[in-house]
């Protein structure tokens, strides 16, 4: 396998970089999957325009990536995976999840309920008619 981690941009405005990845696709682009997660972890970076819709549209083997950032303590980047990434999984993929957005919406930490992640949680229980 050639090695693709020249693909991965450079810094939160490399555009150009986002869009490469893009046109690379999946699978090409399937060894640096969890590097790329790491541009979701705020929203108002340039590049996470660009990159969260095309991992919300690889799906299925995003799960490892998602449970990653779902598994830390970064409560800002588990806000933007769940908005961002979990309403893009097939429904079937999606219920790996629904335990842990359950866990959330129900009993969540002060630090995940500052962050709101009940509230996005909830939002995509309701998406998927887990309500």
């Amino acid at each position: 396998m050639d090695d693709i981690s020249h693909l991965l941009p450079r810094s939160k405005n490399d555009i150009d970089g986002a869009r490469a990845v893009v046109q690379a696709g999946y699978p090409a682009v399937a060894p640096i999957l969890g590097e790329l997660t790491v541009w979701l972890k705020d929203y108002n970076w340039p590049i996470a325009h660009i990159i969260a819709p095309f991992l919300s549209s690889i799906g299925t083997p995003m799960v490892p990536h998602i449970w990653h950032v779902l598994k830390s303590d970064d409560h800002v980047w588990k806000y933007w995976i769940i908005q961002l990434l979990l309403p893009g999984l097939p429904h079937d993929t999606a219920l790996e999840f629904r335990p842990e957005l359950e866990r959330l919406c129900y009993t969540p930490s002060d630090a995940e309920r500052r962050e709101e992640l009940d509230q996005q949680a909830r939002r995509v229980r309701a998406y998927f008619g887990w309500t």
